[in-house]
Order: C-alpha cells, then sequence, then structure tokens
C-alpha cells in the first residue's frame, strides 16, 4: 500500500530540509464545493535551520522544491507556515 499524500509530504520534507518541527495537516474537508473537493488541500508548518536568513518567498521555494512531483500529482492547494529555529 501507497502512503497517504501527507505522509509523502512529510517525508520529503524530512529529508530536503531536516526540521525541528513539522506538522502537516490535510484540510481537504474544509473545501467542500471548491475544485477536487475534500482532496489534495494541506497545511504545512515547518521549523528549519534551511530558513534561517531567508526571506519568505525563499523559504517556499524550498519547500516546494522538496515537494517537487507532488504539486502536480496530488497536492491541489498548500498553505505554509516556514520559520527558522527561534522565530
Amino acid at each position: 500500500m501507497s502512503a497517504s499524500m501527507a505522509e509523502q509530504i512529510r517525508e520529503r520534507l524530512q529529508q530536503a530540509l531536516d526540521p525541528v518541527e513539522l506538522d502537516v495537516l490535510d484540510e481537504g474537508y474544509k473545501h467542500a464545493g471548491h475544485a477536487n473537493e475534500g482532496k489534495g488541500h494541506f497545511h504545512v508548518r515547518i521549523v528549519s535551520a534551511a530558513f534561517a536568513g531567508q526571506l519568505p518567498i525563499k523559504r517556499h521555494r524550498l519547500v516546494y522544491a522538496a515537494l517537487d512531483g507532488l504539486m502536480d500529482n496530488g497536492i491541489h492547494a498548500l498553505s505554509i507556515d516556514a520559520k527558522a529555529a527561534g522565530e
């Protein structure tokens, strides 16, 4: 059996950014009536040393890069809260 999309997101971010904190929430239930209803809506809260000194746009790009391939294959919407340790 293949890993759930949330588990795949978690594994990719763990490998790429070595976070000290990581929460991946499936928020599909919040999107009744929207495109791809109930599927592919996620929120990521991640704290990583990789984000130290980076602007928010760069932090988001690092997350998107780690999730390359999933953005077009399973993730419909992604909200990101990316912080450096101590923020």
